[in-house]
């Protein structure tokens, strides 16, 4: 309403600026010569042509006085208040033009604002914004429909196109359309279930779509493959801790965001909201934020009492699912694996000395993420390392929590975690997990 009124009144002052200007602009002043001028000049030049007849012999002296006398009186009458009727003419011309401008400023406002209040309808401006929020509302929900129209039928054409079904997948998701979301982001999974983002966009879409928010299960699954190819990967990190909470592993979600923090802007809105998750888990827990905190050399170990407290919370249920911290004693975490890794020299002219290597180990019975992973370079080989639980990449995954683990090691010809067609690898039988065992690993055999 008073964007109307401050409109009405811009609008009342440019009319007002149309009406008014003719009237109070000056007079130009008068730069023809007055009548009074005129006549007298006539007079002189009528009175020199007299004494010229006078001088010629053309008229007598009392012809002459006759004439002149003419002259004389109708001078008089010409210059009889000529000017002084025009310029008083003049000064009430200004004066009136003045007060009817004046006038107008005041009555033709005054009139156009009474006349609206009592003719006009105020409540149709409400009416009017009010029908114009709902036509944007049901604009909006008319577009989405017709944006999902348009997908169905790009993608009935281009079945392949995986980006179509993802944004048909967020397009359902927008509208409520759970399950539709869930079925449209299957068929791009279907499409590339190797794509590290898929796996968690998939994995992020069935919680959505779980009556409970759940992740465990299918989703939980999708997550730890994701992370098994690429372990830097901070989405797959995250919903990783998100699915210890979940399974009540509190301490084991706090580590694992723990690392994510650790990488984030600390004035960041996205550390603030994670720091406030950690919380909740250490407050489910039961373990107080002042005895947790830990520094980030800290945050790939875990104290006895902490393991215990984290036990104390888990569900039994899911025992065999879900491998607890508690289920790790102190002692096993001196368990390690020393592998000795090198190079098939048939296989050593398909790489460069700069490339990446990777040495893991993973269950043999368990989730396919490596429990746990050195990095090197083919010119650091032949070499040998060891692996231990400080190299786990989940603290709820460690290798002193498996009895059988295999061990393998790959040389990455893109630097990724993710393995590629055309990387060099080998592996290990299943070897029994010992503190102290030894493991050969020859890398012979490339990637299909």
């Amino acid at each position: 309403m008073i964007i109307f009124w401050i409109l009405a009144g811009i609008l009342l002052a440019l009319s007002l600026v149309f009406v008014l200007a003719p009237l109070v602009r000056p007079t130009p002043p008068d730069t023809a010569p007055g009548q009074d001028r005129l006549n007298l000049e006539v007079f002189q030049q009528r009175l020199k042509e007299l004494d010229a007849d006078l001088e010629g012999g053309f008229l007598d002296q009392a012809q002459y006085d006759a004439a002149r006398r003419d002259l004389e009186r109708e001078l008089l009458y010409d210059l009889d208040g000529a000017e002084t009727a025009a310029t008083t003419e003049h000064s009430s011309s200004a004066l009136s033009r003045w007060a009817l401008a004046l006038v107008l400023t005041i009555v033709v406002p005054a009139a156009t604002v009474l006349a609206y209040l009592e003719i006009g309808r105020t409540d149709l401006i409400d009416q009017r914004q009010t029908a114009a929020m709902a036509d944007g509302a049901n604009t909006e929900a008319a577009s989405l429909e017709e944006l999902v129209q348009q997908l169905e039928k790009r993608l009935e054409q281009e079945p392949a196109n995986i980006d179509g079904w993802m944004m048909l997948s967020r397009t359902y998701l927008a509208m409520g359309r759970l399950n539709a979301g869930a079925k449209a982001m299957e068929r791009a999974y279907a499409l590339a279930p190797n794509e590290v983002e898929l796996k968690i966009a998939y994995a992020e879409v069935l919680g959505l779509a779980d009556p409970n928010k759940s992740l465990l299960g299918r989703p939980a699954e999708l997550i730890a493959e994701a992370l098994a190819q690429d372990p830097t990967n901070s989405n797959a990190r995250w919903f990783s801790g998100l699915v210890a909470f979940q399974r009540g592993q509190y301490q084991a979600a706090r580590t694992t965001w723990q690392s994510i923090l650790d990488e984030l802007a600390p004035e960041s809105e996205e550390a603030d909201n994670l720091r406030k998750m950690m919380d909740e888990a250490l407050r489910r827990a039961g373990i107080p934020a002042e005895t947790a905190s830990v520094t980030p050399g800290e945050a790939g170990e875990t104290t006895a009492s902490e393991t215990e407290a984290s036990a104390s919370a888990t569900p039994q249920a899911d025992t065999a699912d879900t491998q607890t911290e508690s289920e790790v004693p102190a002692a096993t975490s001196r368990t390690s694996l020393t592998v000795a890794v090198s190079l098939d020299p048939s296989v050593s002219d398909r790489v460069s000395p700069d490339d990446t290597v990777f040495v893991f180990a993973r269950a043999v019975q368990g989730p396919p993420m490596p429990l746990a992973v050195q990095r090197l370079q083919v010119k650091d080989l032949p070499a040998t390392v060891t692996l231990d639980d400080s190299q786990a990449m989940n603290p709820a995954l460690r290798l002193s929590a498996f009895e059988q683990v295999q061990v393998g090691a790959r040389v990455s010809m893109s630097g990724q975690a993710t393995p590629q067609s055309g990387d060099l690898f080998g592996e290990s039988e299943p070897v029994q997990r010992d503190a102290g065992s030894n493991v050969q690993i020859r890398i012979d055999r490339v990637r299909p």
